[in-house]
C-alpha cells in the first residue's frame, strides 16, 4: 500500500468552486505531485478551469476518475452534503483522499468513511488547513513546551460580514476553531452547548456562541458570526503561567505572549486566601512565512508514501464533525450540553 517511491503523486481535483482553484494551483506547483485533471460537473466552471489550465484533462463523471489507474489520489472540494458519497466512491476505487472540511455531514458518515479507508488501505485526510498555519504552530510549540502552564480556558472569535451559506454559521465556521483547539490541547471534547440567532431565515443561524468542554475540564468559548462590521479571527489561550493571543489578521504580530496572570496562595492558618497579580513582559515571537495549504498537501503526500499519520488525521476530522453535530443538537434543544461519542465507540 505505502511506498518510499519518490515519483510524483498523480492527483486529480474534484470540484472547482470556491476552494478548488487553490487546490489545482498548489498541485501544479508542488514537485511531489503531478496534476492529473479536474472532475467538475458544472460546464461553466469546467470552462473557467480550461481557460486557466489549457490542455489539462477535464472529467464530468467521478466514475471516470475512479476507474483511471493512472490516478493515485483525489482532492475533494465539493459541498459537505456530497462528501460521504464522493469520498466513499473514491476510497473504494483505490484512491487516497484529501477532502476539504468538514470530513462529512454527520458523525455516522465520518465514522463510516474512516472504516472504508481502513478496509481499503487508503489514506483519508480532512483538509483542516489552519493546522498548518505558522502562527497556530507557534502557539502549539508554546503549549507543548509547558510555557503556558495548565490551560484554564480559551476564547475564540471568528467574525465577518461573511458569505451566507445554507447550512448555517456553525457548520461553516466552527470547524476552523474546533480543529485548532483539538490540535492545541490534544484531548477530546466531551460536550458542547450552543446558542444562536437566525435573522434572515429560520433554522439558518448567522451568529452563534459555542461552549466546548474538554476531558481535562478546560473550556473553550467560540463566537461565530456572519453579521459583524469587521473581520476578526482571534484566539486567546489562558494558562496558569502565561497567556497567548493569536490574531490571524495581524500579519507581523500574529502571536503575542503575555506574562500576566494571578497567583493564588492558600493560607497556612485561618487567614484569608490571597491573590497576587503578575504583569510581566509581552513577547512577540518571529514567525516564518509559509502557505498552509502547500504544507497540508506535503503532509498528505508523505502520509501516502510512508503510512505516517497526517497532522490533520481522519479521527480528528470525526471529532470536529461530532462537535458540530452536538452543537446543532444543542441549538434544537434550547442550549443544553450535548455529549460526544468517541470515534471508536463501535469498535
Amino acid at each position: 500500500m505505502f511506498t518510499t517511491d519518490k515519483t510524483p503523486l498523480r492527483t486529480a481535483v474534484v470540484g472547482y468552486g470556491y476552494w478548488g482553484p487553490n487546490l489545482v494551483r498548489n498541485v501544479i506547483e508542488r514537485p511531489d505531485m503531478e496534476f492529473a485533471g479536474l472532475c467538475e460537473m458544472d460546464a461553466e466552471r469546467a470552462a473557467a478551469f480550461s481557460a486557466k489550465v489549457p490542455g489539462a484533462p477535464v472529467y464530468s463523471d467521478l466514475a471516470e476518475v475512479v476507474a483511471n489507474p493512472e490516478i493515485d489520489a483525489v482532492l475533494v472540494a465539493t459541498p459537505p452534503r456530497t462528501h460521504h458519497a464522493v469520498v466513499s466512491q473514491a476510497l473504494r476505487g483505490g484512491k487516497h483522499v484529501l477532502v476539504e472540511k468538514p470530513l462529512a455531514k454527520t458523525a455516522a458518515e465520518a465514522r463510516d468513511l474512516i472504516e472504508i479507508a481502513e478496509a481499503n488501505g487508503r489514506v483519508l485526510m480532512p483538509g483542516h488547513t489552519f493546522l498548518y498555519s505558522p502562527p497556530v504552530n507557534k502557539v502549539k510549540q508554546l503549549v507543548d513546551a509547558g510555557a503556558l502552564g495548565e490551560i484554564y480556558f480559551v476564547t475564540s472569535s471568528r467574525l465577518n460580514l461573511g458569505k451566507y451559506q445554507p447550512d448555517g454559521v456553525v457548520c461553516d465556521l466552527a470547524p476552523h476553531d474546533l480543529s485548532i483547539l483539538l490540535y492545541l490541547l490534544e484531548e477530546p471534547i466531551v460536550s458542547v452547548s450552543a446558542s444562536a440567532r437566525s435573522v434572515f431565515q429560520d433554522g439558518v443561524p448567522e451568529a452563534a456562541f459555542l461552549t466546548a468542554t474538554f476531558a481535562s475540564g478546560a473550556m473553550a468559548n467560540i463566537q461565530l458570526s456572519w453579521l459583524s462590521p469587521r473581520k476578526v479571527r482571534e484566539m486567546v489561550v489562558v494558562g496558569s503561567q502565561q497567556m497567548v493571543q493569536y490574531d490571524d489578521t495581524a500579519n507581523d504580530e500574529a502571536v503575542r505572549v503575555y506574562d500576566r496572570g494571578m497567583d493564588f496562595k492558600t493560607p497556612t492558618n485561618f487567614g484569608e486566601h490571597q491573590l497576587s497579580y503578575r504583569s510581566g513582559d509581552i513577547i512577540i515571537p518571529r514567525i516564518g512565512a509559509a502557505e498552509p495549504l502547500s504544507l497540508e498537501l506535503e503532509d498528505f503526500v508523505n502520509a501516502v508514501r510512508t503510512g505516517s499519520r497526517p497532522r490533520s488525521h481522519a479521527e480528528l476530522g470525526y471529532e470536529i464533525v461530532a462537535a458540530v453535530e452536538a452543537a446543532e443538537e444543542s441549538l434544537r434543544n434550547g442550549g443544553i450540553p450535548v455529549s460526544i461519542e468517541p470515534v471508536r465507540a463501535t469498535a
